[in-house]
């Protein structure tokens, strides 16, 4: 099968014919266009060796082949554990051809070069990733070892051996090899390089993929691996995606998956856009902090208000607001502050309805994201030519797991995730007693508090059919002043409001202040020195405090 056009074949490489014929070894996993690979390279005089089921695929399409093992004089055992592992096939692509010894060597071992190598390697990422997960012994099995040796000798010796490693490469490395009449010789040094460090990124991530899964497989290790960060980071990601621009237009910028090749993609990697531009690095951002407010509603202790919406500017939350109605959290979203939502990023975790997407109507959306749309919805919300919607299938809860980030001179590692309070253990700390409604209220604001960045203070209100953000203080230097932002922002609706912290109130000012505005109960870590005195401030004003006992910083 050709999977791609060909140029032109030559019929002869000149001056090289017979045992002086340009040699070729290939022996693939992944077969996608190897046959009319190899067909050129035969029809521009080329010889073929192969393996296993390489080299029958190729026959059986009418290719003569040399098997390898009439090269090694040893044949293929352990079910093809030990196939090119052989001198007579290593020296063949180590020797250096400006090394007079070197080829004196090869020459008296009787061993032809080997001019090209073609080669990818076992699907390892493919196999880990699948569900159920695959058994140890099977996962050990898909661990190459021939693959990645030819790999890194054929480009360790790139100035005399072309190297290819992606199908995608074959159709160009043959146009070039055209334009060299055949010969490899004459193919130019960019080239050669080019392709060498295709093969160095492949089995580097391939080695990533292999450290990192075993570290998680093996059973010897669950344990441990369990209660502490890798012992050493390492870190891979797939193929470059070129962004418009970095955060602002001078600023050069991409995107790349954290998969590697044949890995199931995850998160925005994962996502499906339908219409409009393409996304910029600020929409990434966006969209990231979307989804970790959105996914934080996700999952059984949910289930009474199955409709969350989070409404995101500048990677901070507008308004957050759960639901019984997806119209609803729209709407209670968009009313915790509708002027710092213009040019906004939205989030849903349920599929977006015709009717909701006909109340989002003509509001300025930069992007929306949820698990899927209605047809009609679809359609509406694309009347906006550079509207962007995503499709993010599995939105999984926000579980715990580990986040890395980069600094100047390293990373920092740490375990991220929705807030874990035993909700049984929180503590009220005041004469005033909280009540059911404002215990699921609190869980709500926690969760919403989680997400923003330090020093936040939240305002959240009940709603007739769930609970929503009033008025968020995000980001602030001064907890006072973040309680004033969520005032302001809130307005009238700070009366009677949920004031929600992400750490103690160092001093009774904050709970002073939140009382003039009209709030009525306070949950907080609680901590500080001064805690009895915040807990006297709240008697004296009549107000809940809850003590919930885990810090929510987000920096």
């Amino acid at each position: 099968m050709v999977d791609r056009d060909q140029p032109t074949l030559t019929t002869s490489v000149p001056g090289k014919t017979g045992n002086n014929s340009p040699r070729a070894l290939i022996s693939v996993y992944d077969k996608t266009g190897v046959t009319a690979f190899a067909t050129t390279l035969t029809a521009m005089g080329w010889q073929i060796l192969s393996t296993g089921g390489t080299a029958r695929l190729l026959r059986e399409n009418g290719l003569e082949v040399i098997d390898v093992t009439d090269v090694t004089g040893h044949p293929e055992v352990f079910d093809g554990r030990v196939k090119t592992l052989h001198p007579a096939i290593h020296a063949a692509i180590l020797a250096r051809g400006d090394n007079s010894e070197d080829m004196a060597t090869l020459e008296e071992l009787g061993y032809p070069r080997i001019d090209l190598v073609a080669v990818n390697l076992y699907p390892f990422e493919e196999v880990a990733a699948q569900d159920p997960p695959v058994s140890e012994s099977q996962l050990i099995e898909m661990i190459d070892i021939g693959g990645p040796t030819l790999v890194r000798a054929s480009a360790k010796s790139h100035s005399d051996v072309l190297i290819v490693t992606n199908p995608d490469d074959y159709g160009t490395l043959l146009e070039t090899l055209q334009e060299a009449n055949g010969d490899p010789s004459a193919v130019d040094l960019a080239t050669r390089q080019r392709l060498a460090l295709t093969a160095y990124q492949r089995t580097a991530a391939y080695d990533v993929a292999l450290a990192n899964t075993l570290a998680n497989r093996l059973e010897s290790l669950e344990e441990e691996a369990e209660e502490i960060l890798p012992e050493k980071l390492l870190i891979s990601g797939g193929v470059r995606n070129p962004l418009r621009y970095g955060e602002n237009p001078h600023q050069p910028a991409a995107f790349y998956p954290s998969n590697t090749v044949g890995e199931v993609p995850s998160g925005l990697a994962a996502a499906k856009q339908h219409g409009g531009k393409g996304l910029s690095f600020n929409n990434y951002l966006d969209l990231d902090a979307a989804l970790r407010f959105c996914r934080s509603y996700v999952g059984p202790e949910w289930a009474n208000w199955p409709h969350c919406c989070v409404i995101i500017k500048h990677t901070n939350a507008c308004g957050v607001a759960i639901s019984t109605d997806q119209v609803a959290a729209w709407d209670d979203a968009l009313a915790s502050d509708p002027e710092s939502a213009f040019g906004c990023v939205i989030a849903f975790n349920t599929p977006v309805t015709t009717a909701t997407a006909k109340r989002i109507g003509a509001h300025f959306v930069e992007c929306i994201i949820a698990p899927d749309y209605e047809e009609e919805a679809l359609e509406i919300l694309s009347e906006k030519k550079n509207r962007r919607m995503l499709t993010l299938g599995n939105m999984a809860p926000l579980d715990m797991r580990t986040q890395f980030r980069q600094i100047d001179g390293g990373w920092l590692a740490q375990t991220e995730g929705a807030p874990v309070i035993d909700w049984s253990e929180v503590r009220c700390v005041t004469k005033a007693e909280a009540d059911p409604t404002q215990i699921d209220l609190a869980r709500f604001g926690v969760a919403v508090c989680a997400q923003v960045k330090s020093n936040c203070i939240i305002f959240i209100q009940p709603t007739d059919t769930g609970f929503a953000t009033v008025g968020i203080g995000p980001g602030q230097t001064s907890r006072v002043e973040a309680v004033r932002i969520a005032a302001r922002r809130a307005g009238e609706r700070a009366k009677d409001a949920m004031m929600v912290s992400d750490a103690f109130f160092p001093f009774r000012d904050g709970i002073d202040t939140s009382h003039e505005m009209g709030i009525a109960a306070v949950v907080q870590p609680g901590g500080s020195i001064r805690d009895q005195e915040v807990i006297d401030a709240a008697d004296e004003h009549g107000m809940t405090m809850l003590f919930t006992g885990t810090r929510l910083f987000r920096h």
